[in-house]
């Protein structure tokens, strides 16, 4: 299946400096709280896929269930969600999604991160051009049994891209067809790891060793952040390079 075939790549290289495992628990709470205002698990797709993307973290039960009741509380009403461009050194493009309950705490914690790696904040939609907003499914190359029929299928229920790294598989679709997509798994019984509307890029920026260091200290900087949800970018990260990321 043709398209984004560098997707597997970047999702990978990009997990290898995400947020620390303390900070991807209290990302996924936010998420569930924001997300259980729009009524139960039954009735409510978000909700249902922020509890399969804890799951597929480790994320206990228990915790699940606490964010869900925060969703009564003030705290989750004050929530919401903005997303921000940037560019880092060497023209590389940054987006950054967030969750805040004050937008100009966020705004300006962001803009000094870019500030200090040597980067720089820009107006929306200054980089979106660069990517492509499309639904991705993660799930263990192990639960597929049979890679084509498996593909064959996928394509029926509206993914445009299926691709493997390593352990995982990923399959990517048109925002108009996730629900489809999301309910064909369903259907299998087969729970992705993962699942979501990402920034896919489509034009890439190769960089020296010296700028690739830079930049992920930008990003990992940018992941540390409490209001920052995801990071986006697309460096065309080589092989050879991948030993920088350690």
């Amino acid at each position: 299946m043709a398209g984004h075939s560098k997707w597997s790549n970047i999702k990978r290289k990009k997990g290898v400096n995400d947020a620390k495992k303390s900070k991807i628990f209290t990302k996924l709470v936010k998420e569930i709280t924001v997300a259980a205002r729009s009524g139960g698990e039954e009735l409510n797709p978000r909700l249902r896929l922020a509890i399969q993307n804890a799951k597929g973290a480790n994320m206990p039960k228990d915790a699940i269930l606490r964010a869900i009741s925060k969703a009564s509380g003030h705290e989750a009403a004050a929530y919401q969600e903005v997303t921000y461009e940037g560019y880092g050194t060497h023209g590389v493009a940054i987006m950054v999604v967030c969750m805040t309950d004050k937008i100009i705490r966020t705004v300006a914690n962001v803009r000094a991160i870019f500030t200090k790696y040597g980067g720089s904040l820009e107006k929306n939609g200054s980089i979106t051009f660069l990517f492509d907003y499309k639904g991705v499914f993660t799930l263990p190359t192990a639960d597929i049994k049979d890679q084509d029929a498996f593909a064959l299928a996928l394509i029926d229920a509206g993914a445009e891209a299926l691709e493997n790294d390593e352990d995982a598989t990923h399959v990517i679709c048109a925002i108009e067809d996730f629900g489809r997509v999301q309910k064909y798994f369903e259907k299998l019984a087969i729970a992705p790891t993962a699942a979501g509307l990402e920034y896919i890029p489509h034009t890439f920026v190769q960089v020296s060793d010296a700028a690739l260091l830079k930049l992920v200290k930008l990003i990992d900087a940018l992941r540390d952040d409490d209001d920052v949800q995801k990071v986006y970018h697309n460096i065309d990260i080589q092989p050879e390079q991948e030993d920088l990321l350690g």
